[in-house]
């Protein structure tokens, strides 16, 4: 498995956010998380790159339990690329710049392999004519892929997805879930895809879980969770107002 959560229990603040998650996600998939926003989706994702720590229960990626120390922990984040909601682009540095970034900084390249993995990179995601371009001077699904190559400039074999179609329109959100799919397949990756998209995500997706209420409600594939009766499931899927999930946010449990 490339991530195995046992009996995870998550807090913030002295308030439980996530309890009793159980989580496998197979080597290869693309593992789609859903829910409404607030029930825990990102909490979930800090606990996978180690940002934060378990109140109970074990994190495990790529058969080793996420390391507390700050070296190993940072040796483990090489081996995984997060694209941000909010793409996390430096606005003074130029597509291929930000891009180069991470090779800069966590290798000893020559900046001649520098610029040519640079360049792979951005043709990976249909960009390389954009390589002088600046943040500021791309459209909000340029910026998306942009910050999709620099997620997989060290070639990690885990890609976390947070809300990865946020802020685009239904034409750059079909490229961005179409270049996800490709990009596992051909480099052969594991993805997790947080979001509320659902009915964008679930056609590329192998698995997906719904979360809700502080915990896991669901886990299958889309085909089932598409055919599901659970009013929780059903109620997130079809967009009711009314129903097991509350629209306005509930009190978190304190933690004991």
């Amino acid at each position: 498995m490339a991530v195995r959560v046992a009996g995870l229990r998550l807090e913030r603040g002295g308030r439980v956010i996530l309890r009793d998650i159980d989580l496998s996600v197979p080597q290869g998939s693309v593992t789609a998380i859903l829910g409404p926003s607030g029930c825990g989706k990102s909490t979930l994702l800090s606990a996978v790159t180690g940002e934060l720590s378990p109140a109970a229960g074990t994190v495990e990626v790529f058969g080793q339990p996420v390391p507390q120390r700050r070296r190993e922990l940072l040796e483990l984040r090489k081996r995984i690329g997060v694209l941000l909601q909010g793409n996390g682009l430096l606005t003074d540095l130029t597509a291929a710049e930000n891009v180069a970034l991470p090779l800069r900084t966590h290798t000893d390249l020559p900046p001649a392999v520098v610029r040519q993995l640079v360049e792979m990179k951005l043709h990976a995601v249909g960009l390389r004519a954009a390589a002088d371009l600046y943040p500021r001077e791309l459209s909000g699904g340029m910026a998306r892929r942009v910050a999709l190559a620099r997620a997989i400039a060290l070639d990690p074999p885990l890609m976390i997805y947070d809300e990865p179609l946020t802020g685009l329109d239904p034409i750059a959100s079909g490229v961005i879930m179409s270049l996800i799919s490709r990009l596992n397949r051909t480099l052969g990756l594991t993805s997790l895809i947080v979001t509320h998209h659902v009915h964008e995500t679930l056609p590329i997706a192998d698995r997906a879980v719904v979360i809700a209420n502080g915990g896991i409600v669901f886990d299958g594939t889309p085909a089932e969770l598409q055919a599901g009766a659970d009013p929780l499931v059903r109620q997130f899927l079809d967009g009711q107002p009314d129903g097991p999930i509350p629209f306005d946010a509930a009190p978190r449990t304190e933690a004991a």
